[in-house]
């Protein structure tokens, strides 16, 4: 047995029912815009080895807040961004792993799922704010932290990302 939809008449038809019809669908279509609106996209660019596997896992792994600042979409593989355009923290993976340098390398150790683990960082400053590269771990990783937001300890950036920064394996240390 086949089914056959059917329309009623006009004339049996409530008044007005196809006005609503589109200014329904009108309204769905206006709404689109402003509802991405309020999920800020963060251009970041891409490492040269974003495309390792094992990227994707950390980028997973990443939190959703980074120093209170709300987890936003960003333009690249292996990225991530917090915050809103202009003054995002941001996160690369696959950036160019760091060779031995005089440059300031810190070491942060925190708790990791129950363990304490060291992640060391090479850590540069300028007028737009600080640059942490991870250090002994390939591919490295890339945390800016934008001045404008003016906070006192740029570094707790760091400890927030550090559960998914422990999915890359440290190889070497700071001397």
């Amino acid at each position: 047995m086949k089914y056959q939809r059917t329309i009623a008449p006009a004339a049996a038809r409530p008044r007005g029912w196809m006005n609503r019809r589109k200014s329904i669908a009108l309204g769905a279509i206006i709404a689109l815009p402003a509802l991405s609106a309020c999920a800020p996209t963060i251009t970041v660019n891409a490492g040269p080895y974003a495309t390792e596997p094992v990227c994707a896992k950390v980028v997973l792994a990443l939190p959703d807040q980074v120093l209170e600042q709300e987890r936003a979409k960003t333009t690249s593989q292996a990225t991530a961004a917090w915050g809103e355009g202009g003054a995002a923290i941001t996160f690369t993976c696959g950036v160019e792993p760091p060779a031995p340098t005089t440059e300031d390398c810190q070491s942060i150790t925190t708790d990791v799922f129950g363990t304490d683990e060291t992640f060391d960082w090479i850590t540069t400053q300028d007028s737009k704010g600080f640059t942490f590269v991870s250090y002994g771990r390939t591919p490295a990783m890339m945390v800016q932290v934008p001045a404008i937001l003016g906070t006192n300890q740029p570094t707790a950036a760091l400890l927030d990302v550090a559960n998914a920064v422990a999915k890359i394996e440290a190889t070497s240390s700071c001397i």
